[in-house]
């Protein structure tokens, strides 16, 4: 009986982080480009206005993706520290703690969005500010998002590198995709400290793109379909040790 207890336990975390992973992915996915990437021009304040004003449920059905988004990456911090923590407690729960930063991090950022709503829609700021006036309200918010974002996303590299090096460190999940993994925490910490510190990093976007996308798609699609398909490959989830005063530690 308590062989087949625990084979439900880390099944049960390996479907509820492969789910997540591909929900999160899919949302993205639509939210960034088929949502803000038609809304949001950038350089252009008065079409991007003019866009969100005539697209305005649009707009909040992208906020409140990413607001799913934000709740699905704290289910994951959660289970795959549930799953990992057997390889390396302390390195699991690092890993579990930038995510978690970066999801902070997100959400703040994510307010801009909000206010902008207000902003657009609020007919104490449109009274109160000039057309031209309000356009560069709505373009600093926007970058102020995007700024948070680049942040957020430097926590997700360390993230990606602790998870790969666990994975690879691991005697059940197969070491390549451990190693694209952190190739992807690597890509990600690259284009973003490259945003932070080229002048002209839109000299190379194209590039730096190439850098986070092709082994950050891969990694997560592969450790996604990983556990949905070889997840019952994971060993007996190792419950964590009494303490003395009878709790467990």
């Amino acid at each position: 009986m308590t062989g087949v207890i625990a084979e439900k336990s880390h099944l049960y975390y390996a479907r509820i982080t492969e789910l997540s992973l591909l929900v999160m992915a899919i949302i993205a996915l639509f939210v960034n480009f088929f949502v803000f990437e038609s809304l949001i021009v950038p350089g252009n304040a008065a079409a991007t206005v003019e866009n969100l004003l005539a697209n305005d449920l649009l707009f909040r059905f992208g906020i409140a993706g990413f607001i799913i988004v934000l709740l699905l990456d704290v289910v994951v911090s959660w289970s795959l520290y549930i799953l990992l923590r057997q390889v390396n407690k302390n390195l699991a729960l690092l890993a579990a703690l930038f995510r978690l930063a970066y999801t902070a991090i997100f959400a703040a950022a994510l307010f801009n969005f909000i206010s902008v709503l207000q902003l657009i829609r609020g007919e104490m700021y449109s009274a109160a500010l000039e057309t031209s006036q309000l356009q560069v309200q709505v373009m600093l918010m926007v970058d102020a998002f995007n700024n948070g974002w680049l942040v957020g996303l430097i926590f997700i590299g360390f993230h990606l590198l602790l998870i790969g090096y666990l994975v690879f460190k691991s005697k059940f999940m197969p070491r390549i995709i451990g190693i694209v993994v952190m190739l992807a925490g690597l890509g990600y910490l690259i284009d973003n400290f490259a945003q932070v510190l080229l002048s002209n990093y839109a000299d190379y976007e194209i590039i730096f793109l190439l850098i986070v996308a092709v082994p950050g798609v891969i990694g997560e699609l592969a450790l996604a379909l990983w556990l949905l398909f070889k997840g019952k490959e994971i060993p007996e989830i190792i419950p964590l040790k009494p303490s003395l005063e009878g709790g467990v530690s």
